[in-house]
């Protein structure tokens, strides 16, 4: 009877653990999805956003080639995670150096479509900040099940491996020289 009581137990917790580790695949597979659904929002805007400032921008051809470049990269059907997310550090840093740029056009900052687009952009950035630690929370918690005892036994047996997180590209990391913004102006 004994006997009974702790096999029933222990098939009580591979259950109950292998559901866990389902969910929390799931759960980044889900929260992976909201994040690739923000990440479409930005790619449909960056055409608009090209476009828009390319007339007035042709010294900063070679940033919009490059934007639009990564951008059909971006959009290129079956790209693992890993990708978008290595395409979405590209975008993010090539963004930023056309907003750079569009601080040295004057009639550029003065247009109406571009500070509307700026605008848009900005809020698309903060969703997908938003959507960024949502994912890394869910693939920590991933990464720590599978990686922990007991889960790992079967995380190992199901062939999970370890998720990327979104990581801050290095150059982003970097202090902002504050003299040298005072000096452009």
């Amino acid at each position: 009877m004994t006997a009974l009581i702790v096999i029933a137990v222990l098939i009580l917790a591979v259950v109950l653990m292998y559901n866990s580790l389902i969910a929390k695949k799931n759960q980044v597979d889900n929260i992976f999805a909201g994040v690739d659904a923000v990440l479409k929002k930005r790619y449909n805007l960056i055409p608009n956003l090209v476009s828009s400032v390319q007339q007035y921008m042709q010294h900063e051809k070679s940033i919009l080639e490059k934007v639009t470049e990564l951008r059909a990269e971006a959009m290129k059907p079956g790209i693992s995670d890993e990708q978008k997310i290595a395409l979405d550090r590209e975008i993010t840093s090539a963004l930023g150096n056309i907003m750079v740029a569009v601080e040295n056009y004057p009639e550029l900052k003065a247009n109406e479509n571009i500070m509307h687009l700026q605008r848009t952009l900005t809020e698309i950035e903060a969703q997908i900040a938003a959507a960024r630690r949502a994912y890394n929370q869910a693939v920590t918690d991933y990464n720590n099940a599978i990686e922990m005892i007991p889960t790992n036994i079967l995380a190992n047996m199901m062939h999970y491996t370890r998720k990327q997180v979104f990581e801050i590209p290095e150059a982003e990391r970097k202090n902002v020289n504050v003299k040298e913004l005072f000096k452009q102006s």
